[in-house]
């Protein structure tokens, strides 16, 4: 159940807790304090299944700074949260940061000056430079457990940054569901989730080319991949065939040249067709290797025939793989080219220009083997400069390399159609929002080449939970890992004894070795839900928030985060982590970019929070709908300021005018008076009597209208359209509804009359707090504090119950009459205080109708002594406006 804050539904406070000047300045900090002190957003843990709404937050990467586009997609999230609490559900909101992983260690290196080398010793009284050197060659060499010191420090101290950010926010999170990514906690519960994994026959380890980032020398998962378009050229020289005829291949890498194990065309081209199972010899490096036919071969690129080294791209893999060509690898992981001559180069013409390049990079091999090619007049007219899309790491600066290495996989239907398939079922079971971001996730899984590479070649991040045992040699026993026991998690095997092994046997022939790597950040997000929820710890938690009910996120990481959290929930629970994907867009810049730091066009939060308040930039990012790419718009905040300011002054003059919480109109009372007319329920006190009057009942019947569509636009999860609903009808309550009825509210046609306007002023302001609440939560608490005890948020959600005699439309006819008398006035160039003696009204008779009903408060908010209504054909019109005379307005 969920928890209940004591007095939200007491009777009305004093009218003295309105201010004279209301405003939005400082709201966020003295309500978060309370909210906080409160408990306001507390999940209650006495609960059961059905009473919760749970929610696996995006933990956010914790190096570095927040932008704009976070406090867009946190804030969208927010607002769901909100409207299922007031809904009636236990929710359960936490806030993760994922601290774990290459952004920390980046971080960490460029903060402190520092480097990571495994094989230094630890210093237990080390401290990083005071002033970090500029050059990463000058930085400070550290033992690998000082580096994940000082990740672990700077991490917390940015995490505190980022929790005040998104308490400013108004982010409805219960902060004591916090968690860290590379906590005791989490990593137990990753270590756990990977073991589980490898029993079950998910995860395996194996010998085989990996995309490799040569900068922070760490192997690359597929959904890491980024392509950029990069300068290039075409190079062009022979192979040969055994009698002599030159085969012109063109590639871009011609340093791969003495890694080339085969030729490859197209089946069908016609050039090659005789030459297939047949040898010819490289030029400079005197190998033979083997022409084969492969549909990926393209007769029109290039020559049509293609040099295939292991490895060049991901096009030589798959030749590699199908082709089953030998594995010639020549680049380490250091970017270089290997200084051992490879043994499949024999001749000594060979061996010497291997000598050439061995030990230089690939950009200085290149160079090298062009000269080559061109001494011996082998280089077939000048390179063909070209653009063309080059693999890169998201986060790298250097094309990727692909080289031969032992890595951890998990199973993802890379290499599975039926595991594809059930995949893709699996995705059906939850609910996109938009819906047309379920093609994303479909479409990703069937484009997979391979399984997801999970191991890493860094320092801090969880670590792969397993030992070797070394034989007599002390080499290590790849398929016996030593696991350990669940009790143990989290273990570092780096640091930790494998079980049944003494640390004097780490390295030793006879005893163990520690898996050197980490799980890739990914492979531990990917476990949010289990993490956060308490898997393998608090099973009656656990089941009392899983399967989750929302997974909000940017629709960038489909690929990554909500596939990989796919992956693991199907292999460990056997089913979907979530039933709804609620997928935001992206900020873009003025330019139509997207927001990102890299691009170093981001706007920083606390800027706009402090120039606008934080209500008003929840506006912006809550007018945009779920999945859509949005611009950047000071304009917005703007109005959304506007909002939260008018939102505090008409509170405040509908409260002084007698509104009072005991003038609401309650289900109970009215259903005895008038059971035509049963309202919103807005607790137990009195009303003061029915709304009698037609103009009352229009704006309360139009108001159950309004919470109607947006009680279903939020259960649709378009929160944009429940705000534009109900924005749009305040505008109409202010500008027409409130200005229509002010003679009325102060007792100008009797008691009756007033008690009548006072019970539908303090009804639509009730559920307009409500409504407004999940956008506006600083200026809508304001206000509740005015006249209730409690929050607004912890108040119920307000129920539409139809006013049966109410006319939905009436309220804007009488307002477009009211604004043509006004018009009238304005074009005469008069004061609008001054009096209409007589005016005429031509409308079609429904709307004349309206006009008739509400021609009292229509009189007397446009000062006028006549006012004929004329049925007609059209449009609204008001004609034949007589002005009292200047100095008789004066006078009045």
């Amino acid at each position: 159940m969920a928890e209940n804050i004591p007095g939200t539904d007491t009777p009305a406070s004093s009218p003295s807790k309105v201010p004279d000047k209301p405003v939005l300045e400082g709201l966020e900090e003295s309500l978060t304090k309370r909210w906080l002190e409160e408990g306001t957003y507390k999940f209650d843990r006495e609960t059961t299944r059905d009473q919760v709404y749970s929610i696996d937050t995006p933990p956010p990467t914790a190096s570095g700074s927040l932008h704009v586009g976070h406090m867009f997609s946190y804030t969208q999230t927010d607002v769901l949260a909100r409207f299922q609490r007031m809904n009636g559900k236990n929710v359960f909101y936490p806030m993760g940061w994922d601290d774990n992983g290459l952004p920390t260690e980046r971080r960490v290196q460029n903060y402190y000056g520092v480097r990571c080398d495994p094989k230094i010793s630890y210093d237990a009284g080390y401290h990083p430079p005071a002033a970090p050197a500029k050059n990463q060659r000058d930085f400070d060499v550290i033992s690998r457990k000082n580096f994940i010191q000082l990740c672990e420090e700077l991490a917390v101290e940015d995490e505190k940054v980022f929790e005040n950010l998104f308490q400013t926010l108004g982010l409805s999170v219960d902060w004591a569901l916090s968690y860290r990514t590379i906590d005791d906690h989490s990593r137990a519960v990753s270590q756990r989730g990977f073991l589980e994994n490898l029993t079950a026959g998910d995860a395996y380890m194996a010998e085989a080319p990996t995309l490799w980032d040569v900068t922070f020398r760490t192997a690359v998962a597929q959904a890491e991949l980024e392509d950029r378009e990069m300068p290039g050229a075409y190079y062009r020289f022979p192979f040969f065939a055994e009698d002599g005829t030159k085969i012109f291949i063109e590639t871009t890498r011609p340093e791969l040249l003495a890694a080339c194990s085969a030729l490859v065309a197209n089946p069908d081209d016609e050039r090659y067709k005789a030459l297939f199972g047949k040898k010819v010899t490289s030029p400079l490096f005197g190998v033979q290797v083997e022409v084969h036919p492969h549909a990926l071969a393209k007769a029109d690129k290039g020559s049509g025939i293609a040099m295939v080294c292991t490895f060049g791209d991901l096009t030589d893999v798959i030749w590699w793989r199908e082709l089953q060509l030998p594995t010639r690898a020549i680049i380490g992981r250091d970017g270089r080219i290997l200084s051992d001559t490879p043994e499949w180069i024999t001749t000594e013409e060979g061996r010497e220009n291997y000598a050439s390049i061995a030990g230089k990079t690939v950009f200085s091999a290149k160079e090298a083997v062009m000269t080559m090619l061109t001494d011996t007049e082998l280089l077939d007219g000048e390179p063909k400069k070209i653009m063309h899309p080059v693999n890169f790491f998201e986060k790298g600066d250097k094309p990727l390399e692909i080289v031969s290495s032992r890595q951890w996989y998990i199973r993802n239907g890379g290499r599975d159609a039926d595991r594809r398939e059930h995949l893709i079922n699996r995705g059906k079971e939850i609910e996109f929002h938009p819906a047309y971001m379920r093609s994303r996730y479909e479409n990703w899984i069937s484009g997979l080449n391979g399984d997801w590479l999970v191991s890493r070649q860094r320092f801090f991040g969880v670590p792969v939970p397993v030992w070797y045992p070394l034989d007599a040699d002390a080499n290590p026993d790849y398929d016996h890992p030593i696991m350990p026991t669940s009790e143990m998690l989290p273990v570092d095997p780096a640091a930790d004894a494998a079980p049944g092994y003494t640390e004097e046997q780490r390295n030793a022939a006879g005893g163990f070795v520690g898996d050197a790597d980490v799980l890739d950040t990914w492979a531990t997000s990917s476990m949010t839900p289990q993490i956060v929820g308490g898997w393998g710890v608090d099973e009656e938690l656990f089941n009392n928030v899983y399967p989750f009910d929302l997974r909000p996120q940017g629709h960038d990481i489909i690929r990554t985060w909500l596939f990989s959290s796919a992956v693991r929930a199907d292999a460990l629970q056997g089913s979907a982590p979530w039933k709804h994907a609620a997928i935001s867009g992206w900020i873009l810049d003025p330019d139509r970019k997207k927001m990102s730091k890299s691009k170093g066009n981001v706007v920083v939060p606390t800027d706009v929070l402090n120039d606008f308040g934080t209500d008003a930039v929840r506006y912006w990012a809550a007018s945009a709908k779920l999945g859509a790419d949005t611009a950047y718009e000071i304009a917005q905040m703007k109005i959304g300021r506007r909002l939260a300011i008018k939102l505090l002054n008409a509170s405040k003059f509908v409260l002084n005018l007698g509104a009072t919480e005991a003038n609401v109109l309650t289900e109970a009372t009215e259903a005895a008076t008038n059971p035509a007319a049963t309202l919103p329920n807005a607790g137990n006190a009195p009303a003061l009597g029915p709304a009698t009057n037609p103009l009352d009942r229009a704006v309360l019947a139009q108001l159950a209208d309004v919470v109607r569509q947006s009680t279903a636009a939020f259960e649709k999860y378009d929160y944009a359209k429940a705000l534009q609903t109900t924005e749009s009808f305040f505008w109409h309550f202010t500008d027409d509804y409130v200005e229509l009825i002010k003679d009325r509210a102060y007792g100008a046609a009797g008691e009756a009359e007033k008690a009548s306007v006072l019970a539908a002023l303090a009804t639509t302001l009730d559920s307009l707090l409500r409504l407004f609440a999940p956008f506006l939560p600083f200026a809508t608490e304001e206000v509740w504090g005015w006249w209730r005890e409690g929050s607004v948020h912890r108040a119920k959600w307000p129920t539409a119950v139809d006013v049966e005699d109410g006319d939905t439309t009436m309220l804007a006819t009488v307002g477009d009459a009211l604004s043509g008398l006004r018009k009238a006035k304005s074009e005469a160039k008069v004061k609008q205080r001054t009096q209409v003696l007589s005016a005429t009204i031509v409308a079609e008779e429904a709307k004349a109708v309206q006009l008739s009903a509400g021609l009292g408060d229509l009189k007397a908010a446009a000062n006028a002594l006549e006012v004929t209504v004329v049925m007609g054909q059209g449009e609204l019109e008001v004609i034949d406006v007589v002005l009292a005379p200047a100095e008789e307005a004066a006078q009045v």
